[in-house]
């Protein structure tokens, strides 16, 4: 029997940290619980007890919810198509800005004088909401599925736009050295040495983003941007519950079958 068997060798206790060490970290949360503390009142809070207590009107909206009306299926799924390719439009054409305004965006290709103006415009495209964004287009180009699409467009774009950019900030720099030792030029580098790095990521985020556009195309409905979300609203507003219903199930359905395809491309790419 050795010495190892007779006394075997201590465990070393936990790691522990300091007061120092943890006071950022308590910090950050107490910050968090204090600003859930004073949002209290502002949002409302206080009033959770009518879920419970206001009773007879979501027994109403739950007796005609529960039976939908598929009587005009057939006009529910075309605008559910149509709300679709509304999405599927927006996403493409800002895909298509997104790709020279991500280049733009990234610390490791771009001049500072063109980067900081660039990811200043896309945080401005950013936070403006879809419905504002579509209000503007739907003045500008009237009512109609095309004032969806830009609206889209422009917001996708400068969401993707920040995506795409930190993707190729993430590059691993030896093709694009190796590219560059070649002989190439700048053009030549992004082709060869980053956009295929950066392809897989940039389908990954194209797709998501098409998923979340099926959804707020269906909202841009609202201010008559077309597609199902008008007789979505149409159906709320005039209280026909078993039609919204219906409505809603088809929604669901869709946007499930685009999950399912968009995970299924995905697991291809990455």
């Amino acid at each position: 029997m050795s010495a190892a068997d007779i006394h075997p060798p201590e465990i070393p206790p936990a790691p522990t940290r300091t007061f120092a060490q943890r006071a950022p970290d308590l910090l950050v949360w107490g910050a968090v619980i204090a600003l859930l503390v004073i949002a209290f009142r502002p949002v409302e809070m206080t009033r959770f007890t009518t879920l419970f207590t206001n009773s007879q009107n979501m027994r109403e909206f739950g007796a005609g919810f529960l039976q939908p009306d598929f009587t005009q299926w057939r006009l529910y799924v075309a605008q559910m198509w149509l709300t679709v390719q509304i999405a599927l439009w927006g996403t493409a054409l800002a895909v298509i800005l997104a790709v020279p305004f991500g280049l733009a965006c990234s610390r490791n290709l771009s001049p500072l004088w063109l980067q900081q103006p660039m990811r200043l415009l896309m945080n401005l495209l950013r936070s403006i909401p879809d419905l504002v964004i579509g209000l503007i287009f739907v003045v500008a180009v009237g009512l109609g599925p095309f004032a969806g699409v830009m609206a889209l467009t422009i917001n996708t774009g400068g969401v993707l736009a920040k995506l795409f950019s930190e993707a190729v900030e993430s590059i691993d720099k030896g093709p694009v050295e190796g590219v560059r030792a070649t002989g190439a030029n700048r053009m030549q580098e992004i082709v060869w040495g980053v956009i295929p790095q950066v392809a897989p990521l940039w389908t990954s985020y194209a797709l998501y983003r098409f998923e979340s556009n099926s959804r707020s195309a269906t909202v841009l409905g609202l201010i008559g941007a077309g597609g199902i979300g008008q007789l979505l609203f149409e159906s709320l507003n005039s209280f026909a519950y078993p039609q919204l219903s219906a409505i809603v199930i088809i929604i669901i359905v869709a946007v499930s079958l685009i999950d399912l395809l968009s995970q299924a491309m995905r697991s291809r790419l990455l």
